[in-house]
């Protein structure tokens, strides 16, 4: 299996970066959802520096599945069940009783998961940095 560890880093910045320009513009579920694929991509990147797959979508899940020595530490756990969050509610509306996906997010909730995301992808260079 080739790496492409670098790939799936580049994207995870790009996802970070759309997410922050999607709250400026007041796209404040989108964002969240993007912050969601930047913790995940960069997550799945290090799995590529194992020379594994991942495979799944639960930033979370991804977290846990790590080597003991990568272990991540409780804070950043649940920053990433908060992310997990975002993933279906975000952009379904039959995630929610009525509505569309947008009306129910909020600057405050685009902000954290951006700040989230960060936390995840620093972690995640951390260990990518690593020789």
């Amino acid at each position: 299996m080739a790496d492409r560890g670098d790939d799936w880093y580049r994207q995870a910045r790009h996802d970070l970066e759309h997410a922050r320009r999607v709250r400026d513009l007041g796209d404040f579920g989108w964002a969240c959802f993007a912050a969601q694929q930047a913790a995940e991509k960069a997550l799945k990147a290090l799995y590529q520096k194992l020379g594994a797959e991942a495979w799944g979508h639960s930033v979370f899940g991804l977290l846990q599945q790590l080597p003991a020595r990568w272990a991540a530490v409780a804070a950043l756990q649940d920053q990433a069940k908060e992310l997990d969050k975002h993933y279906i509610p975000a952009r379904y509306p039959n995630a929610h009783a009525q509505g569309a996906p947008y009306e129910y997010y909020t600057r405050g909730e685009a902000d954290r998961a951006i700040t989230q995301s960060e936390q995840i992808l620093r972690f995640c260079e951390g260990h990518l940095s690593e020789s």
